[in-house]
């Protein structure tokens, strides 16, 4: 063999190796991630989990697909929503009502939001304590962009308004599952 075809040959043969290592990375830290009944999430990302709504006409099917029924349309860009199961192409979610339906992936976002489901404003102060100072309260139904939770304290934003509401306060927060997977869509509310 020559110096320049076993050049090529050395070359690919790393290019191999470093696929198989990347595809068994990319195994490995999906394997982490399952849904409820066991089974790697076809994403590879959490579920439960959090996303938004993009759109103000978000169609809810009773099935994860076209040819199923649409039970209802979500109205409310940035809704957080939870995923409790996934396909390839749609998404399980729970509602702020406590409400199952399955979404389609494009009309989901991975932005993050909060939702006041009580019929009571919630403050949003100043920093992460109750005695802290109120900058604005969060209306009844209404949706706020959410930057992070620590300590229980979650920071979220409004325009140019930056402040921290109570993790417990807020739909879209909570770390474990809000409906059970295992029910089917459309049916009662929580």
């Amino acid at each position: 063999m020559s110096s320049k075809a076993a050049a090529i040959f050395q070359s690919l043969r790393r290019r191999i190796v470093l696929a198989c290592a990347l595809t068994g990375l990319g195994v490995a830290l999906s394997a982490g991630a399952t849904m409820p009944d066991g089974r790697p999430t076809p994403t590879g990302l959490e579920v439960p989990r959090w996303i938004s709504l993009k759109s103000s006409h978000v169609r809810a099917r009773q099935g994860p697909g076209l040819d199923y029924p649409i039970l209802w349309e979500y109205r409310a860009a940035g809704l957080p929503v939870q995923v409790i199961a996934e396909t390839t192409e749609w998404r399980k979610i729970c509602d702020p009502d406590g409400a199952v339906a399955w979404i389609h992936r494009t009309v989901s976002s991975g932005r993050r939001s909060v939702f006041n489901t009580t019929a009571e404003e919630i403050p949003i102060r100043a920093n992460r304590s109750e005695t802290a100072p109120i900058r604005a309260r969060l209306s009844p139904r209404a949706l706020v962009s959410l930057d992070e939770c620590e300590e229980g304290w979650c920071r979220v934003r409004a325009r140019r308004l930056h402040g921290w509401v109570s993790q417990r306060a807020v739909f879209g927060t909570q770390e474990r599952a809000l409906c059970n997977a295992n029910r089917p869509a459309g049916t009662g509310r929580n």
